[in-house]
């Protein structure tokens, strides 16, 4: 790690830290619409992903990527995020309510829901979901299959972003930031596992530069 500047209070990693945490808090700001969602978590994953090439992970520098990217695409897949989750909600209402098999239809039900969330946030992860959902949500499905580790640590960061929000509701706002910096390592680790195609990581690189 990089020793600190002369007159600098905290370290590089604190200093990441507070950024990560910015971040979140745009974050949940942009999901406040819903539809925006997918866009919102994507465009957090690509900050922070620049952070590894010494860019600046700020708030600003996050609205500035995010108003350049909207689009109808981004839309559709909010779209289609929201659809998934009211029709996971309705069918756990039906298996609740003392319908015959309703149990074992709850367990298959929860099951494809958290395969959907775990995909779609892998889905957000890649550099893909800047430009072409279509593509970064197929490649998303096969890193789920692929890399069932990657896909248990995603349902873990998921389960203690929960958790956080649940106990301290101001941490809602907040969990975000810490949720994009695990799906993006995540995604990372699997780059560097089976060494991405350096095409792919140059266009993503470019997606993401610097925005004054």
């Amino acid at each position: 790690m990089p020793a600190r500047e002369a007159g600098e209070v905290f370290g590089p990693r604190m200093t990441l830290f507070a950024d990560v945490l910015s971040v979140g808090l745009a974050t949940a700001v942009a999901c406040l619409p819903v539809l925006t969602a997918p866009a919102a978590m994507s465009t957090a994953c690509a900050v922070l992903r620049g952070a590894r090439e010494d860019q600046p992970a700020t708030a600003g520098r996050y609205f500035a990527l995010l108003r350049r990217r909207l689009r109808t695409g981004d839309l559709a897949a909010g779209a289609l995020a929201l659809t998934g989750v009211l029709l996971l909600v309705a069918d756990l209402a039906l298996a609740r309510a003392g319908l015959p098999g309703g149990a074992a239809f709850a367990v298959i039900a929860a099951g494809i829901g958290a395969g959907g969330v775990v995909a779609g946030l892998r889905a957000c992860a890649r550099p893909e979901s800047l430009t072409d959902w279509r593509t970064a949500l197929r490649e998303a499905a096969g890193d789920c299959v692929r890399d069932a580790g990657g896909s248990g640590l995603v349902l873990l960061a998921v389960a203690t972003a929960a958790v956080c929000g649940w106990m301290l509701v101001p941490l809602a706002f907040l969990a975000p930031g810490p949720l994009a910096l695990a799906l993006t390592a995540v995604d990372l680790r699997r780059e560097d596992a089976v060494g991405g195609p350096p095409g792919q990581r140059e266009a993503g690189r470019a997606d993401v530069e610097f925005i004054p």
